[in-house]
């Protein structure tokens, strides 16, 4: 299988071979520069900048030709007066305004504070309009990162630091371009893994999850804050969060997996606090490991590969020995971070709302669009320490 060396900003491996994330990793391949990516017949540019692993063997990319997973939001539609559930969340202030009534899909407080986290750096995961797990650790990953406290919701203090620091308005109008709706979509994704593995390409399911995605929303709130809309449509302006536009530009100097805590968190070289990411992390029965690993490669819209002879799990519809596609609906989502312990990393979710609060086959899932960020954010040799104590399967996280 031909492969080509690639670099991103830090230095990105394109090997062939394939990813491992909870899955088989390949013989190692030497890498050919210049050739083709081991997914497709698409060139990747090289830089000279040093690969981040000159060969290793449990990463494997897709050519340019599969829809790559959204990371940040697009630009916003021309000018325009915002609907009145725009408007609602981009003046909402708490306290009055932080329980989801129960006859409500969301409450435009929630949206406005998850949206202030995201673009701090502190991810709450998909930006649902809700109190929450993923809620609670962005917020207190937040406060100690800035010398402050919380009790899970914020006080004035904590709620006027987020706002005074960002102006910017939660919510934007889009506009849906061509490439929005252009597909190929696959819809809803099987969970049996012998029909994926017949797919080309694990794209989006539809626009709406394309477009969820783009703007790090729950597709019940992109549908509820617009009722009646035709996201397959393209020219039709919708109502979307305003998260990070595309991902922040930071350097991760080592990287704390907590496995009670579902999180990821991530350190600058002066040891501050640099982000925090919302995870799923193992389970009892299949734990994450524990101890000091490093980062030994990146790889951008990954394949998965499953032996059961490797693995400890046996996914629905596998039999044997098979090859998933890339895709953002791909198994490991759209990016694999490969660390120092065979067969382990750090990886995208197709399914952003399950991020945190379910368990993983030892792995550590993030949501694509923190994934991909991470990615950027990390070089080979990054320290990754697992620290905690998985949940049971199952158990409420």
């Amino acid at each position: 299988m031909p492969s080509v060396t690639s670099s991103l900003r830090l230095g990105i491996l394109v090997a062939a071979g394939l990813i491992s994330a909870c899955s088989q990793p390949s013989p190692a391949q030497k890498a050919q520069g210049g050739g083709n990516v081991a997914m497709g017949s698409s060139p990747v540019a090289t830089s000279s900048a040093p690969p981040l692993d000159t060969a290793h063997p449990d990463v494997a990319t897709a050519s340019s030709a599969v829809p790559a997973a959204v990371v940040g939001a697009a630009a916003a539609a021309p000018p325009a007066d915002l609907p009145a559930a725009g408007v609602a969340i981009n003046q909402a202030v708490p306290p009055s305004a932080l329980v989801v009534p129960a006859s409500s899909v969301y409450t435009p407080a929630m949206v406005r504070l998850e949206v202030l986290l995201d673009r701090a750096g502190f991810s709450p995961g998909a930006i649902d309009g809700k109190d929450g797990e993923n809620l609670r650790r962005a917020l207190a990953a937040y406060a100690v990162a800035h010398g402050m406290t919380t009790r899970g919701l914020p006080d004035k203090a904590l709620w006027d630091a987020l706002a005074d620091g960002d102006a910017a308005s939660a919510t934007q109008a889009y506009l849906i371009t061509a490439a929005d709706v252009a597909g190929p979509f696959i819809g809803a994704p099987s969970k049996d893994y012998q029909a994926l593995s017949k797919l080309p390409a694990l794209s989006y399911s539809s626009p709406e999850q394309l477009l969820a995605e783009k703007f790090h929303m729950s597709q019940p709130l992109l549908e509820a804050l617009n009722p009646g809309a035709d996201f397959s449509k393209a020219g039709a302006t919708i109502l979307v969060a305003a998260p990070r536009p595309a991902g922040r530009d930071y350097q991760a100097a080592r990287i704390e997996v907590d496995k009670g805590a579902n999180a990821l968190r991530v350190y600058s070289a002066d040891g501050q606090l640099a982000a925090f990411y919302p995870a799923s992390v193992g389970s009892a029965e299949r734990p994450a490991p524990s101890g000091a690993f490093t980062v030994k490669a990146v790889a951008p819209k990954p394949a998965y590969y499953y032996d059961p002879k490797r693995l400890t799990f046996a996914p629905e519809g596998a039999t044997g020995r098979l090859k998933i596609a890339p895709g953002p609906n791909n198994p490991v989502g759209s990016t694999w971070i490969s660390l120092s312990v065979a067969t382990y990393g750090i990886h995208g979710s197709p399914d952003p709302n399950l991020v945190g609060k379910r368990q993983s086959h030892g792995c550590v899932r993030l949501t694509n669009w923190d994934a991909a960020e991470l990615g950027k954010a990390v070089q080979k040799g990054v320290p990754v320490a697992f620290i905690g104590r998985e949940k049971k399967a199952g158990a409420k996280v």
